[in-house]
């Protein structure tokens, strides 16, 4: 137990001895950097912290808009769009009643009704409806919910590796510029003490 103790403390000790311990051979762009590093990381676990919470948000959103849904069945006024290489989209006029038992009419479209294409009018199409009696796309069944916050969890906590890794990137790029500027310049100045010439 000691033992793990000891390795888990390691990184501990490293870290502080990189931005706190004084040394004659650290830079101030050496403490910039493990103060980058420290921020980013600082960073980066607050993104996964605050993933799985954010992820079991928009789960219980979307269970919450399917709740406030009602499926129903619209009958076509008129034939539906005719399916294209070229058509993205399209409408058909039909009747459905509505949640409170009236009857209702207008325009559906393949966006929340897709089994529009190439419908004939007369067929019955199944459609989704608010309590007003709106269509609206279909929710997600509770699987649906479930892997669209898993994707949109994983997505945060790789996104916010990918962001912390390229803010380290560019920030070590432009302290190695510095750096490099700074030696040549050091150079500059005692490097002719060292190769005398004749």
């Amino acid at each position: 137990m000691a033992g793990k103790c000891r390795v888990a403390a390691r990184p501990l000790r490293w870290l502080a001895r990189l931005l706190i311990t004084p040394s004659r051979l650290r830079r101030r762009s050496d403490r910039v950097e493990g103060a980058i590093v420290v921020l980013l990381s600082a960073l980066f676990l607050a993104a996964v912290a605050a993933a799985p919470f954010i992820g079991e948000r928009i789960y219980h959103a979307q269970r919450a808009e399917a709740a406030a849904l009602h499926p129903a069945t619209a009958v076509l006024t008129q034939n539906g769009p005719a399916s294209t290489i070229l058509a993205s989209a399209g409408e058909a006029a039909a009747r459905w009643r509505a949640p409170d038992g009236r009857q209702r009419s207008g325009m559906l479209s393949t966006s929340t009704v897709p089994v529009l294409w190439n419908a004939r009018a007369g067929d019955r199409v199944p459609v989704w409806l608010t309590a007003s009696g709106q269509p609206e796309s279909q929710p997600p069944g509770p699987f649906g919910a479930l892997l669209a916050s898993i994707v949109i969890t994983v997505g945060i906590v790789f996104g916010g590796a990918v962001a912390a890794f390229g803010c380290y990137w560019l920030c070590r790029l432009v302290l190695d510029r510095r750096r490099l500027a700074a030696w040549a310049s050091e150079w500059s100045t005692t490097g002719p003490r060292w190769t005398t010439r004749r």
